[in-house]
Order: C-alpha cells, then structure tokens, then sequence
C-alpha cells in the first residue's frame, strides 16, 4: 500500500519544478512512510510514497521497465490477491520476473495485456502507467474502488494522486467549492456523489473505471467493469456452499503479507468470520497466533441504551470469539477527549469533513494498531451486499424512493441559512434517480427482487463508498494498511445476482451468509442481531462538542456565519431532543451533527476554502 502521484503538461517541462514536486511526494508521506521516488521527464513526473508489505527489496517504485523498443513507468497503490495466478501465466508467455512483488506483476500485465489487463485482476488497486514512447498515460482503479484516485485535468495537462491535498499542493488547482460543491457537503455529505471530488475541477477515477491521457486525445475514460443481472442458477444448499467457499477463499486470499497482520474484531458477524479464517489458517500454516483488536469508549457498557440500530453492544461476544480462535486480543479504549480533539486530525486524514466521531475513533483505533502491525483485515462491506442494514427489512424503508440512510433533508435545511441552496431536494432526488435508472435488472423480476437490486446499488455506489473512502483515509493516514475481503469483486456479483428468499434466510439480514457460516462459528456469533461499529453514548462527548461549537458561533466574522443559520443551531445545542431525524444513517445522531459542522469549518479554514 502506498501513495501515488503524478503530473502530464505537454507545453512545459514539469521536472524542473522540483519544489512543487517535493511538496506534492511529502503530502502524501503517512501514506507511504518506507520509502519514496520520483520518476522524471520532460512532460511527464511519477511520485511514489510506500509502506512496505510484499518484497521489499524488489518491489520499490517508480518501476521501470524497458520492454523491446518502449518503456514503461508505473506507480501503484494497491494488492493482488491473484498475483501468482497471472505470473504463471506471464511466465508461460516467455516473460521473466526479478523479484516476487505484485507490482512487477501489475506492470508486466499491462506490457502485455494494456488496458484489458484490469479485468484479470483480483485485488484493490489504484495505478498509472506513462508510456516514454508514446507519450501516454494509462491509469485504472479497482472494480469496487478501495482504493482512492483522483485527477485535475486542465488544457493540455493532468495531475493525479491518492489524495486531494497532494492536488492541491500543486498551484494549477485552486481550493474552491461552488454551489454543487456546497450541494454536496450538507446534502449528501458525509457522503459524495461518485466522481465527484468536492473541490472545483477535481475529479474521482470512478470505481471499474480506466483513462488514457494524451496530447492528441486529451483525457478519455471507459468503465471496465458493472454488476449485469444474471439468472441465478444455484439452489439454495449450492448457494450456502458457493457463498462460504468465496468468503474463505477472499479471506485467505488476503492473508498474504512479508510484515506482520492483524485483524480487527468486533464480536459482529463479519469481524469475526474473517478473524476465524484467519486463526485457522495461521495454525495450519504454524504461523503462530493470530492478534485482533476491538475498540470502545470509557464508561460506554455504562451509558449503553438499545435501539433499533443497535441492539447490544460487543464485549460479551468479543469475548466469545477470543475463546473459540484462541487470538491475543487487545483491547483500546478511547476517551472522549481524544475523539473529539481528532476531529481535526481526521478532516486532514480525509482532505474533507467526514462521519465526526465515527471517523476519528477509527484514526485513534488504527494509530494503535500501527504500534505493531503494518496490516490489518477488516470486515466492511458484508452488510451492503447480503443485506445486513435495518432498512432492506422495514417495508416502509425499502420503498420509500429515498436514499434510506437520509429519509429526510429537514435536519440539513435547518442549520443553513433560509434560501441559501434552493433547490437541494431535486439535487438529491437526481442522484437517486440516477443510481436507480442505471440497475441492472432482468425482465419479469419480482418486485422484491427488483427493488433489491436497486438496494444494491444504492448502498455499494453510496453508503459503502462513504465506508470505504473513511477506511482508507484513517488507516493510510497512521501508515497502516487495511483490507476488506467482503469487497472482493467475485463476492459482490455473486451476491447480486442472488434472488432475495435466499439472501434473507429465514427472514434475517445476511442470513445466506449465516447459514454458511453454521459451524464454522459459535452459534451465538451466527445468529446475534447486527450490530453497528461502535460510537460513544457518554454524555460528556456531547458536552465536550458543545463547548466547540459555541466557539465556533461566537465568531460572528467566520465563513460559517454566512452559510448556517446559527439560531437554529443554537436551539440544537440547547434541545438536542428536537433534532428528529437522522443525518447519515444510524452513526450520526445530534452529537455528530454538531461535530461534522466543527469539522467543516476547520475544513474551509485549514485548506483556504474560497466559496464562489
């Protein structure tokens, strides 16, 4: 795992602005803390950032190959999980390798394959590609989009890197947001619409999405790679065989690593499949004992209450799986203090504000992680694809034509001031429409199925990505990498394909997934309600947030005074009862609301945000 960068100009010669290079490679240093490079040309610099995980001696980049008459550069940011598989078959096309990284794998695939080189890859990738000879750059991210890649692209140039911040260390981009920008950040946020990079001119690769960029043709992309509906041939008892065979062999997959690896564990249902998958295969392969990681929050159990969303908290059943995998648990538990001081922390992580506390528990969580471990397997992206959430099973929920993790915009309008963004509920209403209007679909589908598969879509395009953008920007932040099996492309089209009566068996969320899983974990562990990643209840976090945002609204000169309608968010603070509906889902209730708004404006004043 690493942090890559890069700039095209075909008018100028970019290697002889070394400082802007310098600048762009150490913002992306805590991406990649082992080593760095940079590959120079006339029109063309590739910058390299990386956290050693698979050969260290022969897997530094830039890499460059020379191959006949070209000559090829590549910078990378990412794992293959089929890396031995493509290798024989490169070997057996008469290709030689140096060492044993997936990097020199990924680029002598592109030599022979180009472009369709993508579609042999099982794995989380973001990475580019300057053709010397042609003077052409070739960039792709993975089918899921784990990984992060975003691009500017101006007359007759194009920069491009992990993260925005290391865009916007170069001048040709100016950090500004206009009224779609605004749209996004208190409409959709702390999600993004996909492609979307908030800040003017900035872009996103979207996940299943490759680009060329050249002088003549300036920047072309294509989409490799969609969910197409299928008729699902499997019965049931094949299902439950196919769908355990996947997730064991993602999981396994996975557990490739020349640095040592964790697991986080939970006690949900997820967490502890990959962290059982992962004990066994260390004892089978004497690799010692396996160490996981929980988080929590002083005097939490104390202040705990169920809700629909969550129902029991972990500890009991953490404690279940470290008995059953036998695994050196540690557990970290956080102050309040420290969640909300990392606020701040995790808006640089995510060059955005983001999901408040649920972001910066896991930046604290993978900053103790990274004390001992380099790598680590997370369970993420299970509940979006075997239907875990509570809103694929409430009727009411599911056909409701809204993004079901934000039923209602009341909340969002009311801490703007009135008139400010007059059009937010058709801005939003089209992104649902857009989604919905691109599934999928076979003819003759039920009408539960065929609302399941714009479910589908809706929470993988959307939710997930929101999940999957948190994940890898606090992990990479701490220089830790973290992998999550669920999202292995097989999986993914596997379950979407999958007809709902055996998705939801027995009428529960992941229930295909359980029924796979009989036998392999603890009964309890199989049948325990969902139960999502962990906040605080402590009512000192709402104090703690209440003290930062009164200083934000006694600042009668700041930004945010001239966008939020401090009135109402006075009487939030006050009466934080009367703030009815959620924000973003079940994480974010009064107190993130009141932390996300800190976070933006510590946004728009640490990256000189100029509204237009």
């Amino acid at each position: 795992m690493c942090g890559i960068a890069g700039w095209i100009d075909y008018e100028t010669d970019v290697g002889e602005n070394a400082s802007i290079l310098n600048r762009m490679s150490n913002s992306l240093a805590r991406r990649g803390p082992d080593t760095k490079g940079f590959h120079k040309e006339r029109h063309a610099c590739l910058l390299h950032r990386r956290l050693i995980v698979i050969d260290p001696k022969n897997g530094n980049q830039p890499m460059r190959i020379a191959y006949n008459d070209e000559d090829y550069t590549l910078v990378y940011n990412g794992e293959l999980y089929n890396t031995d598989e493509i290798r024989k078959e490169l070997l057996s096309l008469g290709y030689t390798f140096k060492g044993h990284s997936d990097t020199e794998v990924l680029l002598v695939s592109f030599i022979h394959w180009r472009e369709k080189c993508v579609e042999k890859f099982n794995g989380i990738f973001a990475f580019a590609v300057w053709d010397t000879k042609e003077q052409t750059l070739f960039f792709a991210r993975d089918r899921i989009g784990v990984k992060p890649l975003f691009f500017y692209n101006y007359e007759k140039g194009l920069i491009f890197a992990s993260e925005i911040k290391t865009l916007l260390c170069n001048p040709k981009v100016t950090p500004g947001i206009d009224e779609e920008g605004l749209m996004e950040i208190f409409f959709i946020g702390p999600g993004r619409t996909p492609g979307n990079g908030i800040i003017k001119g900035i872009k996103e690769l979207l996940p299943g999405e490759y680009a060329y960029f050249s002088k003549d043709n300036g920047l072309v992309r294509k989409k490799y790679w969609a969910l197409k509906a299928r008729p699902f041939e499997d019965n049931f008892n094949v299902a439950v065989e196919k769908t355990r065979y996947l997730v064991i062999d993602a999981v396994k997959r996975q557990l490739v690593s020349d640095v040592p690896l964790c697991c986080f564990l939970s006690g949900g249902l997820d967490s502890s499949i990959i962290s059982k998958i992962a004990a066994d295969y260390y004892v089978y392969n004497n690799k010692g004992q396996l160490s996981t990681y929980s988080v929590d929050y002083v005097d939490n159990e104390k202040y705990f209450q169920k809700s629909l969303f969550q129902p029991n908290s972990d500890s009991e059943y953490i404690e279940i799986m470290i008995n059953a995998i036998k695994s050196k648990h540690h557990y970290v538990l956080l102050k309040n203090e420290s969640l909300v001081k990392s606020l701040y922390e995790a808006t640089l992580a995510r060059d955005l504000p983001g999901m408040a506390d649920i972001d910066s528990s896991l930046l604290l969580l993978c900053k103790e992680i990274k004390n001992e471990f380099t790598v680590a397997l997370s369970g993420e992206c299970s509940d979006e694809i075997f239907g875990g959430y509570p809103w694929y099973h409430n009727k009411e929920i599911l056909f409701s034509n809204i993004f079901p993790w934000s039923r209602s915009l009341d909340i969002r309008k009311r801490i703007l001031k009135k008139g400010l963004l007059k059009n937010a509920d058709e801005y939003v209403r089209q992104k649902y429409l857009d989604t919905i209007k691109h599934t999928d679909k076979l003819l003759n589908e039920s009408k539960i199925n065929s609302r399941m598969r714009e479910m589908f879509m809706l929470n993988i395009n959307w939710f997930m990505q929101t999940l999957l953008d948190r994940k890898d920007r606090m992990s990479m932040y701490n220089g830790l990498e973290v992998r999550v099996p669920f999202c292995d492309y097989r999986i993914v089209e596997y379950a979407y394909n999958m007809p709902w009566e055996i998705k939801s068996f027995k009428g529960r969320e992941k229930g295909i997934l359980r029924e796979a899983m009989k036998g392999i974990l603890p009964d309890s562990i199989v049948f325990r309600k969902k139960s999502p990643y962990p906040k605080t209840h402590n009512p000192i976090y709402f104090d703690l947030v209440k003290k930062e945002i009164m200083k934000i609204l006694k600042n009668k000169n700041s930004i945010l005074s001239q966008i939020l309608d401090y009135d109402n968010i006075y009487e939030i603070v006050e009466h934080p009862e009367s703030m009815k509906s959620l924000w973003y889902g079940q994480l974010m209730g009064v107190e993130q609301v009141l932390a996300y708004i800190i976070q933006i404006n510590y946004w728009l004043n640490e990256y000189k945000i100029d509204i237009t």
